[in-house]
């Protein structure tokens, strides 16, 4: 039984070292693609408007908001100290969704460069931004590449932009 016991001991972290080794790298698990290293590519960016509380057409209990159509979306680029920037916007669905696709000329810039904004609410009702707050932008997170018939697209999250009524009883 002692012989047993000092054979696991001294095998246990060989298994484990093993394990550990054949384990994909980092890039492998998350299943991104490695574009190659001069590989430009388009960027788009998606995100969700609601208005927090105000039963609206769609309504989400479990959120307890509504998704907010015709919100306008800008997604704005600029780096310190540079005159250029990219501004480019859409509106949202009857969901509350929208996409803002940029061209090549979001080239120069990296992710960290760029917000997005949704500088006010086309609902009277629901017009104070809670998240994020007034003249906040939200910074984009990657999400994944997207093959297009003649490029590659990377395509970002925002994230939620939350609205409320100055007054919730008043919805």
């Amino acid at each position: 039984m002692a012989c047993l016991a000092r054979s696991l001991v001294v095998c246990l972290p060989l298994v484990v070292l093993a394990a550990v080794v054949c384990l994909p790298s980092r890039g492998d698990a998350m299943g991104l693609p490695q574009p190659p290293p001069d590989l430009n590519f388009t960027i788009a960016v998606e995100g969700v408007v609601w208005c927090k509380t105000c039963r609206y057409a769609g309504y989400v209990r479990s959120m307890d908001a509504s998704p907010l159509p015709n919100a306008t979306a800008l997604l704005r680029c600029r780096r310190d100290g540079d005159p250029r920037a990219l501004s480019v916007s859409n509106t949202t669905d009857a969901d509350g969704c929208f996409l803002i696709q940029a061209d090549w000329q979001s080239a120069p810039f990296k992710s960290k460069d760029c917000k997005v904004y949704v500088q006010r609410s086309p609902a009277a009702g629901c017009a104070v931004p809670v998240k994020p707050a007034a003249k906040k932008g939200a910074p984009l997170k990657f999400r994944r590449f997207v093959p297009l018939p003649d490029e590659l697209q990377a395509r970002y999250t925002a994230g939620n932009f939350t609205f409320a009524p100055e007054e919730p009883a008043k919805c």
